[in-house]
């Protein structure tokens, strides 16, 4: 299992597409500086509440716009490549005529995922923290969405729920993608999929919003007692489209 995962660790960072787009991305988490800056440290929890940004609550503010360019761009991409990319192009074939169980290069494709995604979910906190707290105003004491006043310890421990909230979407996601590029023969058809689920989601119901508005949905959920379908639906779908994808995986023809 250890040269499975070392292999595709090393396939997934050999890829030029995987160094471009989080160079990009590392672009894009630097305008959003820039741009809150510019804003003079104004954002929104949603389209009605906008809030004043200091050095305790500025983090989550972030996913408004980056978490669109994870979800809809990021994820897609880099597990399709992986799980799609590969079968397309016939390296996938090299890989499964040796003497290994599918589940374990399954899982190392994963892993591989799950843990490229959260150092850049990792990375984005971290940056977006030490953003607040150097170019925002300080403050002692700060609230959030329909929350009580926080101190710097609490408003810190909100955050990271926040993000780790944030990652169990991006989790969940990378479940459809997975489930999408396994079904489709083509890697250009597997991301329009996942995109089209992704936003069709969105008018199936209500507690799928998530997709679209990460960081307005998880503020929601965050001030809201009564927010079990947030949650209920997000358990449900990480683990029925993983459930789905690793049985199709271990199914599918990939020989053919």
């Amino acid at each position: 299992m250890k040269d499975i995962l070392f292999s595709e660790y090393e396939r997934t960072f050999k890829r030029k597409k995987t160094i471009i787009s989080l160079l990009f991305y590392f672009f894009l988490l630097l305008f959003e500086c820039f741009f809150l800056f510019l804003m003079d440290g104004i954002s929104f929890y949603n389209a009605q509440h906008s809030v004043q940004l200091n050095s305790i609550n500025t983090a989550p503010f972030f996913l408004r716009e980056l978490g669109l360019f994870i979800n809809f761009i990021l994820i897609p991409m880099f597990v399709v490549d992986s799980f799609n990319g590969e079968y397309t192009s016939g390296a996938l074939r090299l890989v499964l005529i040796r003497p290994q169980k599918r589940f374990d290069i399954f899982l190392a494709k994963w892993i591989v995922q799950a843990s490229l995604f959260l150092v850049i979910i990792i990375f984005t906190w971290v940056i977006a923290t030490i953003f607040g707290f150097s170019f925002m105003p300080h403050t002692s004491e700060t609230t959030f969405y329909q929350t009580n006043s926080m101190t710097t310890f609490h408003g810190l421990l909100y955050t990271i729920k926040f993000y780790g909230i944030a990652y169990c979407i991006i989790l969940a996601i990378i479940g459809i993608s997975c489930f999408m590029s396994i079904i489709m023969t083509n890697s250009i058809l597997a991301f329009i999929g996942t995109v089209a689920i992704l936003i069709g989601g969105v008018y199936i119901s209500d507690q799928l919003s998530y997709f679209l508005t990460v960081s307005d949905s998880i503020f929601a959920a965050l001030g809201n007692a009564d927010s079990y379908g947030f949650y209920l639906s997000l358990f449900l779908l990480l683990i029925i489209s993983h459930i789905m994808s690793i049985g199709l995986w271990n199914r599918k023809q990939w020989m053919g």
